[in-house]
């Protein structure tokens, strides 16, 4: 696979801040993205720093995020996460056990129903 840049894409994130400088609006776009700008309650960024091996974190979320919302949040990202994981590894193993935890998060703040024994 080549490593030889052919295209770029520009993704922006606009926060906006209170006089207490929480964040009360995120505010993001990306230049191929059909939708134009959107608004989100919350996000998680991590990159990975190729030099130090350490991931760098951002994760802020809109005074008004409540916690059930908090939790579907979660839960889709956790989800996502483990799907993630076992295309880059095919590490069935540890995404079934990744994906047992989702589900048990999942039963446990209700964004699902629990499994019936």
């Amino acid at each position: 696979m080549s490593k030889t840049v052919i295209q770029t894409s520009d993704i922006n994130i606009k926060i906006g801040l209170n006089e207490e400088k929480l964040p009360v609006r995120i505010d993001w776009d990306a230049a191929d993205n059909p939708a134009g700008g959107q608004v989100a309650k919350a996000m998680l960024l991590s990159l990975f720093d190729d030099e130090s091996k350490e991931t760098l974190k951002i994760d802020l979320w809109t005074n008004d995020m409540q916690v059930m919302e908090m939790d579907r949040f979660f839960f889709q990202t956790l989800r996502g996460l483990t799907d993630t994981y076992f295309r880059a590894t095919q590490n069935a193993e540890m995404a079934a056990d990744m994906q047992r935890f989702v589900h048990y998060f999942g039963e446990k703040t209700g964004i699902i129903e629990p499994t019936k024994k």
